[in-house]
């Protein structure tokens, strides 16, 4: 592949100067080149992104129509909402029905499919669900709501733990004993020794979020390249940050983890971020969609906080898990299917009738794809 061109529709050839007078759209046909030589050198490679900001931020950008044949760039577990498994879902949906909860969540939490309804649905027949941008809104309004339960569901990696343990805290110096939290985090880390494990695709390499690293730094991943000979790259997400970082990527030899995203991520991330963490939460086994239990990569809260922990103070039935028929986001979660070759995808999947989370959430790959699908080239082939 040579003098790439940038798709119509994704980066705009005339966007903002850079330095020297060249700009982003010069940027990046410059990075597409270099990463075809790159990879035409290497041979074929197979990259998994695992952060949904990346997925999203690929689509958008058009970016697969940049890369070599060499190159294919699958979409891994990096979006909270789509891991989140079903069980945690239905606990989610039976404390909504609590006559004296208020449930609290972020947006597109309440759309996801549980095994016999969604959140949004129990809004409908009279539950109380709110959505709030952030964990400290959710305590807020257990200091305005002194009469109801609060339940906080909280989701995300190791980006939004921090801000959640911080909001236990406050609850707790405020004195709140209405404010709960049902914690469905999870870490990064044990997500891609179990992708790695399963041996389910070889993977030589993986796109490391950025987010996520910003806390946890890069060091975390350092077992990926020692223990299976994998390298990483951590990336931003800009057009140029992608493909750099992809070119990082091809241009190893010898498996290592890098950084990418030099101007936010360091080796050892942000400490203060990591102790509070440590303070209010501690390891534990969690489910993930499409992997399965994976040992010690979820967070509850300590022995300390244990009794903020809304699945002990407001313990409920949920029934028997069911998955939503037909959909195969769990297999799309761990890279083994694109998107687009789900029967459902475009058809009876869509946004506006979802049936499972990678169509739901805002960095889903189904949703990314569907989303972007003329800037991908996908609208003839649907």
């Amino acid at each position: 592949m040579s003098d790439p061109e940038v798709p119509s529709g994704a980066i705009a050839s005339d966007a903002a100067a850079l330095p020297g007078g060249t700009t982003a759209g010069d940027r990046v046909a410059a990075l597409a080149g270099e990463l075809a030589s790159a990879a035409a050198e290497r041979g074929p490679a197979t990259y998994m992104e695992v952060c949904g900001t990346h997925t999203m931020a690929i689509s958008r950008f058009g970016l697969r129509e940049l890369f070599p044949e060499a190159i294919r760039l699958v979409s891994g577990p990096g979006c909270p909402v789509c891991v989140t498994a079903t069980g945690d879902l239905d606990v989610a949906v039976a404390l909504a029905r609590q006559p004296q909860v208020t449930l609290v969540t972020f947006g597109d939490l309440v759309r996801v499919p549980a095994s016999r309804s969604t959140l949004a649905d129990e809004r409908a027949a009279g539950a109380d669900v709110r959505v709030v941008y952030s964990a400290a809104d959710a305590v807020e309004l257990a200091a305005r709501l002194p009469e109801r339960e609060v339940v906080f569901v909280g989701i995300g990696f190791e980006t939004t733990a921090p801000t959640v343990a911080a909001a236990v805290l406050t609850a707790r110096d405020r004195g709140l004993p209405n404010f709960s939290l049902l914690s469905l985090h999870k870490t990064m880390p044990g997500a891609l020794r179990a992708l790695l494990d399963a041996e389910e695709m070889a993977i030589t390499g993986f796109l490391l979020p950025g987010h996520v690293s910003v806390i946890t730094g890069s060091d975390c991943y350092r077992f990926v390249a020692e223990e299976y000979g994998v390298g990483g790259v951590v990336a931003g997400f800009e057009a140029e940050d992608v493909l750099e970082a992809l070119l990082m990527l091809a241009r190893q030899r010898t498996p290592a983890i890098e950084i990418g995203y030099r101007r936010a991520v360091h080796p050892e991330g942000n400490l203060v971020a990591q102790r509070l963490m440590a303070e209010v939460f501690e390891p534990c086994d969690a489910s993930w969609r499409g992997l399965g239990t994976i040992p010690g990569s979820g967070l509850r809260l300590a022995p300390a906080f244990r009794s903020y922990a809304a699945e002990e103070r407001l313990p409920v039935e949920t029934g028997e898990t069911v998955e939503p028929a037909g959909c195969a986001c769990g297999t799309v979660l761990r890279g083994a299917l694109d998107p687009v070759d789900c029967p459902l995808f475009a058809s009876r999947c869509t946004p506006a009738s979802p049936v499972g989370p990678c169509m739901v959430s805002s960095e889903g790959s189904c949703a990314a794809r569907y989303r972007y699908r003329d800037v991908e080239g996908l609208e003839a082939e649907l």
